[in-house]
């Protein structure tokens, strides 16, 4: 790639604001290096790389580099045969530990992310030293006791020596007789030995070796003879600690020595993936979206014949170094019958930025860095991107802004291809207005008829009618604002600009002769162009304002559509919440049943038919009209061709639109013309226009979490008295109750069995406690019967 290019579209810039996401060293070097490529399977791997780091740095908040350091020189020096120092041998524990936790994440990230996968098994796996270097080094870089036997057994005796010199020289410094030659009754260190700073006077008071003075010299620190052995024992133990930490240091170095081409590859993984997670975290930062990569593929649709296949379409790009608050987003795009544009309009209109921002971003994508525009862009991959930008004028070489120019034209051209991108800024400036203009368009020919793909600005008005009049190039212009006197930074493609010189003189208070004069000068068919253009304008604007209008009505329309399906949805969830429950409630109901057939069953054996019978039978067909009735209502619901009239009843089955359900109606205002309707185990009150009667009710259907049957057994009241009765007697009367009670569907039953011994009472409970109808029962209280009365209630039957 071009490095001029590189330069004046400030990709530089680019890296720079890139690397300050970088972790280490490596990292940042490898993103201040990184240049974009023209390979299209290269350039996808990369921006795949990205988008997918993109992805799970959002759902991985443990995806970093932190821990991480250069371990370039410690390498260096284990491998020429030097010994790392504690903190350095715990750099490289840090780095493997945090290697091994990224390649653990990419590894079980690999599906979802497999470029991002393949980084994870360049890290290798050196847990191993890592474990090494943590058995011996602890967290504050010292080596432990427990490095070795030897260094334990070393510090041991040190602590004790020192423990004993200290105290026997502490005993010389407290005794009474020793106080008036000391400077103070304290024992300190002279080169790693125990000393008295005592006056220089009373020398020869205290005998030993003089191991420093003051800087007065009126304190001598004086090693008394009494200590000079055990300190000369505990200087020995230092030495032997000493040479067994180093052995132990070098030990852990050759170790990494023997580790160091992995660590190597381990370290270049790191720096990769430092790279790529700066590019995410970059993209996240400047809201970058990643365009479509595509290889030149000139079809028919492409017109002239000089016509590449270039495709650069970038929608609402901004340029990433301006203010994102306050540039204006441009479209820019090539044609399938152009492939050269010349821009024109005011000065500080936008022109070079509009350049800039085209060549940057192309630039940006194929180095795998997502864009600042918005989804849909899309771009082919550019050998090379060449640009003659801003004023070169080159002191060093003698050279005029417009020979530097030409310099650099000159190369351009010479090294542009079909497939390359030329960035021309002010063709033609610098030199005589009729030479430069001709200048221009030769050079747009040029490029016109060997299919280079080009952008250029001009202030020509010559330039402008030839883009016009060539196939291959289209005029495009930034838009001026007359009302303010100010550029609106608008590129739009297919017009050219217009000369505003006059109408701004105008404007800003020249005198109207003088204006007027200046009109006359202009040839007629250029005034007629810009009249021509001014409607142009003025017609195109009234199109973008009522496409504003039909857009703002679409996304309204788009947003209460939305709305309604959200609502439609949650009310299918809630109706299809509804049913299920009525269903599982009705199943356990049916199966509570069928139990309590089955226990009755049981108790009855082989013998003849008893009143039981009946019971039985009922029951039976309950559960066949509950297994009919569910599997039709909703059947007999949809085939009713409209809702019946009149207000609601009590028992009424009606259907409920919004729920998408069947209901039973429980209560009725008929004032308010509201009614409350019970839908599964749900009670709602709804407005009469909210529902319609689809059943009268004649033979009442429940459809709610309490039994459903039809209601034809009679009641055997609620309350049974046992009095009286032997146990077996009783256990009968009991059980026929149960069975006729709760097909009656009584909500609870009192039955009376007396105090007496409490035999009878036992039975009872037993009994309800295990029938499979009976959801709990109670003793009666005091006005009920007390402890001579049980109170059972029934599956369904509380509220």
């Amino acid at each position: 790639m071009n490095d001029h290019a590189l330069r004046v579209l400030e990709f530089d810039k680019i890296l720079t604001r890139i690397a300050r996401y970088a972790s280490f060293e490596p990292g940042k070097a490898r993103v201040l290096a990184w240049r974009p490529t023209h390979d299209l399977g290269e350039a996808r791997l990369w921006m795949q790389e990205t988008e997918e780091a993109r992805a799970l740095l959002s759902q991985q908040p443990d995806l970093h580099l932190g821990g991480v350091y250069d371990l370039s020189a410690h390498l260096a020096q284990a491998e020429r045969g030097g010994v790392l120092a504690p903190n350095e041998l715990l750099q490289v524990k840090s780095t493997v530990l945090r290697a091994r936790k990224l390649r653990q994440i990419l590894l079980a990230n690999a599906k979802t992310a497999p470029a991002l996968g393949e980084w994870g098994e360049r890290l290798q796996d050196l847990e191993h030293v890592a474990a090494a270097i943590g058995r011996v080094i602890s967290e504050r870089g010292e080596v432990m006791d427990s490095a070795s036997p030897r260094l334990a057994s070393l510090r041991a005796e040190i602590r004790t020596l020192q423990d004993r010199s200290y105290d026997r020289i502490q005993r010389i410094a407290r005794h009474p007789d020793n106080a008036p030659y000391l400077q103070e009754a304290i024992v300190t260190q002279r080169r790693g030995r125990y000393v008295l700073p005592v006056r220089a006077e009373f020398k020869g008071k205290i005998p030993g070796i003089v191991h420093d003075q003051s800087g007065s010299g009126a304190t001598l620190f004086i090693e008394p003879f009494s200590v000079v052995a055990w300190n000369n024992a505990l200087s020995q133990r230092q030495a032997e600690e000493e040479e067994e930490v180093n052995r132990i240091l070098r030990e852990l170095t050759e170790l990494v020595a023997d580790e160091a081409l992995y660590l190597h590859i381990t370290l270049d993984a790191l720096a990769g993936l430092d790279l790529i997670l700066a590019r995410a975290k970059y993209a996240d930062d400047i809201h970058g979206n990643a365009p479509e990569l595509l290889g030149f593929h000139r079809t028919p649709e492409f017109k002239p014949k000089q016509h590449p296949g270039v495709i650069l379409e970038l929608r609402q790009a901004r340029h990433p170094l301006l203010d994102p608050a306050t540039v204006v987003p441009i479209d820019f795009h090539f044609g399938d019958d152009f492939f050269i544009i010349v821009i024109t309009g005011p000065n500080t209109g936008g022109k070079t930025v509009s350049l800039k921002t085209a060549g940057l971003l192309a630039l940006m994508a194929q180095a795998g860095i997502p864009i600042p525009a918005a989804p849909g862009s899309r771009l082919t991959l550019f050998e090379g991107v060449y640009a003659d930008i801003g004023d070169e004028q080159s002191i060093e070489q003698n050279l005029s802004t417009f020979s530097s120019h030409m310099t650099n034209i000159i190369r351009i051209l010479e090294e542009a291809t079909p497939h390359s991108l030329v960035l021309l800024d002010e063709l033609g400036a610098g030199t005589d207005p009729e030479e430069g203009s001709a200048l221009a368009r030769a050079l747009l020919q040029h490029l016109r008829d060997h299919g280079i793909p080009a952008a250029a600005t001009t202030h020509y008005s010559e330039v402008k009618l030839f883009a016009h009049a060539t196939p291959g190039i289209t005029n495009a212009s930034v838009e001026f604002d007359l009302e303010t006197l100010s550029p609106t930074y608008e590129l739009t493609i297919g017009l050219p600009g217009r000369s505003n010189a006059l109408l701004i003189a105008r404007r800003l208070g020249l005198p109207s002769p003088i204006v007027n004069l200046a009109e006359s000068y202009i040839r007629p068919e250029s005034l007629t162009a810009d009249a021509l253009l001014t409607e142009i304008r003025e017609a195109r604007d009234a199109a973008r304002r009522t496409l504003k209008r039909l857009e703002d009505r679409e996304r309204i329309l788009q947003a209460k559509e939305a709305e309604l399906k959200e609502q439609l949805a949650a009310i299918e969830e809630a109706r299809r919440a509804v049913l299920n429950e009525a269903r599982r409630e009705a199943q356990a109901e049916l199966e509570a049943l069928r139990e309590a057939i089955r226990r009755v069953r049981s108790r009855l054996g082989k013998g003849g038919a008893r009143p039981h019978d009946r019971f039985l039978q009922e029951a039976e067909k309950a559960i066949k009209a509950r297994q009919e009735g569910e599997k039709t209502l909703s059947e007999r619901v949809a085939s009713a061709p409209e809702g019946i009239p009149g207000p609601p009843r009590p028992g009424d089955i009606v259907w409920i639109e919004t729920l998408y359900s069947t209901g039973e109606v429980e209560d009725v205002w008929e004032e308010d013309e509201e009614a409350e309707v019970r839908v599964g185990s749900f009670r709602v009150v709804l407005p009469f226009d909210q529902f319609q009667i689809r059943e009268r009710s004649q033979t009442k259907l429940e459809t709610t979490a309490g039994r459903s049957f039809i209601r034809s057994a009679e009641s055997p009241g609620m309350e049974l008295d046992l009095r009286g009765m032997r146990v077996d007697e009783a256990l009968d009367a009991l059980d026929d109750y149960i069975d006729r009670a709760y097909l009656a569907e009584l909500p609870w039953v009192r039955v009376i069995h007396g105090k007496g011994t409490g035999a009878l009472r036992k039975v009872v409970r037993d009994y309800l406690r295990n029938h499979p109808v009976v959801s709990r029962y109670r003793a009666g209280d005091e006005g009920e019967g007390g402890d001579g009365v049980t109170i059972a209630y029934f599956v369904g039957g509380e509220v």
